[in-house]
Order: C-alpha cells, then sequence, then structure tokens
C-alpha cells in the first residue's frame, strides 16, 4: 500500500524534471523579402532575412568556431500533365568567423572576397541581407514562362568542424536555425 504513493511520486518528480530540462526553442529565421530580378547577366536573386543568433551560436562564433549560413534558390515551372519541372536549384553559403588574435569578425562567400568587421552584427548583415547573386542564365529559363520560386536562408551544420561540437549541436534546438520557404511567382522575361 506504501509503494503506491511513493510509485506516484516518482512518476510526478521525474516528469518535472523533464518539463525543467526541455531545452528552449530557437528562434528561426524569418524571410522578410525575396525576389528575383532579370539583369544583363540573368536573372539575380534578392533576399532579406531576419533572426537572432541564439547565445549558443554566438558563444561558438566567438570561440573561433566558424559558422555557415545557406540560402537556398529553387525554381519549378508547373505543368498540367505532369509534375513540376524543376528548373533551377541554386545556393549561396555565407561563412562567418572570429580570429581570436585579430579580435576581428570574417563574412565571405563563394565568388567574393572576404570581408573584416568589428563586431558580430556587422559581419551577420551580410547574412541577413545577402548580395544578389545570378541564379539562371537567361537562356536557362524558358522565355514568357511563369515559374515557382522558393527561397530559405538554414544554417549548414553539414560544414560545422568534426568534433563533440558537431555531436551537441545536432542534440541541440539552439543550434537549429532555418527559415520556412517563401513562396512566389517569376514571370521570365519575353524575347
Amino acid at each position: 500500500m506504501i509503494r503506491r504513493p511513493v510509485y506516484l511520486l516518482m512518476h510526478c518528480l521525474l516528469a518535472l524534471l523533464l518539463l525543467l530540462q526541455a531545452p528552449a526553442q530557437a528562434a528561426n529565421a524569418e524571410v522578410t523579402t525575396a525576389r528575383i530580378e532579370s539583369s544583363e547577366e540573368g536573372y539575380r536573386i534578392f533576399a532579406g532575412f531576419s533572426f537572432e543568433l541564439s547565445h549558443a551560436l554566438e558563444d561558438a562564433i566567438t570561440r573561433g568556431i566558424p559558422m555557415y549560413f545557406m540560402t537556398e534558390v529553387e525554381l519549378t515551372r508547373p505543368r498540367w500533365y505532369w509534375f513540376d519541372e524543376k528548373a533551377i536549384n541554386s545556393t549561396q553559403t555565407v561563412k562567418i568567423s572570429y580570429n581570436v588574435w585579430t579580435r576581428q569578425y570574417t563574412s565571405s562567400s563563394s565568388g567574393s572576397l572576404p570581408q573584416n568587421f568589428t563586431t558580430l552584427e556587422e559581419a551577420m548583415n551580410t547574412v541577413l541581407r545577402p548580395r544578389r547573386w545570378v541564379v539562371a542564365e537567361k537562356s536557362d529559363l524558358t522565355s514568357g514562362a511563369t515559374y515557382n520560386v522558393a527561397v530559405r536562408l538554414k544554417l549548414d551544420l553539414g560544414q560545422v568542424p568534426k568534433q563533440p561540437l558537431l555531436i551537441n549541436a545536432l542534440n541541440n534546438s539552439d543550434w537549429r536555425l532555418s527559415s520556412e520557404w517563401k513562396r512566389f511567382t517569376f514571370k521570365a522575361d519575353e524575347k
């Protein structure tokens, strides 16, 4: 008879302990602006994002661990007779790192020179408003066709240095930074 109340009390304490240890949900990123612009080189993506770094991510960067933020763009052409045609998949990754010796943050992306900043906020602006890049050549898209465009931002954990930190990162919600896909339509230029 005494066992039942003790058993119930242990379950209540265990449930309370699990609730207290539940990790806080990381603030997800949001796509604030996204559009395709036509240029002489081709079609460029213009995107803007909004998010705040979690304390864990900020701490990792200031300890010299580089973080990789990937902007993904997908263009598909709807077809009534079959599945949508996947026309274009394009990504741009921005690497944010901190040099402990020079006390400078560095932002770099493929195809551009690294930039140095004195504060993390300045460096993160290159992630929040990435440079416009060509996602499709003019010849890659069908003239006058309408395309569905999807844009998102995510933290690329696949590029985090392989060490015990990665194991912790995969199990911690503070490291799961990703936006929902922002979807819109775009009409290719007429020839």
